[in-house]
């Protein structure tokens, strides 16, 4: 059975480019995400894993587009193939399909690993500059949602009765924030 040719593409912020994923690739529908691959609770990949049908064949750039974690990793391509699909991974040439050889599925495990590995040495690091800078003074962290002139006015408007939900659209903030201050 003949399915589509189904492209995932994953960047982690929305400036980010998608151009080198599954470039020159013709495939019927592509679906992607602009958001950290941390969870698989991602809007077009829940979109992807509902769209696909027995006999599609499913491309990713790589592991760590579809997931971040190797326990997710095994847990799609398992899910995916038992429904017939396969899934090839571009960028480590790599190809799933339910009846996979021993050393496929241990590839799949030692590079999914190694990619988790990566991940966490990342934010090691990443923990680790903030850590430094603060000492120097540097960093100061993220700034501010409201100014105190704003608060102010938040406040003032809470007190008059105006709902939470639509001061925060206002001033172009989450309502968390608007409780925040409202404290």
């Amino acid at each position: 059975m003949n399915g589509q040719k189904i492209g995932y593409v994953r960047v982690s912020a929305s400036d980010q480019n998608i151009e080198r994923q599954l470039d020159g690739m013709e495939l019927d529908r592509v679906f992607t995400d602009r958001v950290s691959g941390k969870s698989t609770d991602r809007p077009q990949l829940q979109e992807m894993l509902r769209f696909a049908r027995e006999g599609d064949h499913l491309f990713v750039h790589s592991m760590d587009r579809l997931a971040r974690n190797l326990i997710d990793l095994r847990q799609m391509v398992q899910e995916l193939t038992k429904r017939g699909i396969r899934i090839t991974f571009v960028k480590e040439g790599l190809t799933f399909n339910g009846e996979d050889a021993a050393m496929s599925v241990l590839l799949l495990s030692v590079m999914g690993a190694v990619a988790e590995f990566e991940r966490a040495i990342i934010r090691e690091r990443q923990a680790e500059g903030i850590r430094i800078a603060r000492q120097k003074g540097v960093y100061k962290g993220r700034k501010a949602a409201l100014t105190n002139e704003q608060i102010e006015e938040v406040r003032r408007k809470i007190a008059e009765g105006i709902p939470k939900a639509k001061v925060a659209r206002e001033y172009k903030c989450s309502r968390e924030t608007i409780y925040k201050y409202a404290r």
